[in-house]
This record gives C-alpha cells, sequence and structure tokens, in this order.
C-alpha cells in the first residue's frame, strides 16, 4: 500500500488494518476508510467501465456526487465506493455495465 504518512499541516490516523478482496485478489486497507482510498493505495485506478462508450473511470469527485467510482460491494451495484468506508471481509468487483441487482425468488 502506497499512502501519505506525514504531512505539515494534517494529521493522519488509521484504523486497524484489514484485508478485503477485489476481483477476486486479496489486498489490505484501513477500516472506515473509503474504499476508494484502500483501493488507490493498493494500485487500483479504474472502477468501472462506462455501459455505452466503454470508458474506463476512476477516483473523480470523492464526495459522492458523480457516478466514476461505482463498483459491486457485497454483491450490491452502484455502490459510491468514495464514500462507502471498508471494513474487514468485503468483496468488491469492477462494475461492467449498468449493474444488476440479484432478484431472488422464493
Amino acid at each position: 500500500m502506497q499512502l501519505i504518512n506525514q504531512h505539515p499541516v494534517l494529521a493522519y490516523s488509521h484504523g486497524a488494518k484489514v484485508k478485503f478482496t477485489f476481483d477476486g485478489n486479496e489486498l489490505e486497507g484501513f477500516e472506515g476508510e473509503p474504499i476508494a482510498m484502500a483501493l488507490h493505495a493498493n494500485g487500483v485506478h479504474v472502477y468501472r467501465v462506462t455501459p455505452e462508450m466503454k470508458r474506463p473511470r476512476g477516483f473523480f469527485c470523492a464526495i459522492g456526487k458523480c457516478s466514476s467510482c461505482f463498483m459491486v460491494v457485497d454483491g450490491v451495484p452502484n455502490v459510491r465506493t468514495c464514500i462507502t468506508p471498508l471494513k474487514a471481509g468485503m468483496k468488491i468487483e469492477t462494475q461492467h455495465g449498468k449493474g444488476a441487482v440479484p432478484m431472488e425468488v422464493a
């Protein structure tokens, strides 16, 4: 992971180091930090591909107002990873297309 450890103005504190998976690969991040930050620190820069134009999208607004960081998190599509806190054991996947909500018939 590559993170800024010291800054002349800002103080950094991290939660516990946790493991999560991204597209089947196990990575590490800090609990409570935005998922997008953990991915970026692990060298992941493409979070989804646009449905129509097939263009890669990554970290953009960082405040939850755009759709660039949409990913599938624990089976739920269209999760804004820039504002969603990381938790241990999360399964994060690149979103392809508009995302589909799995429907179960009882």
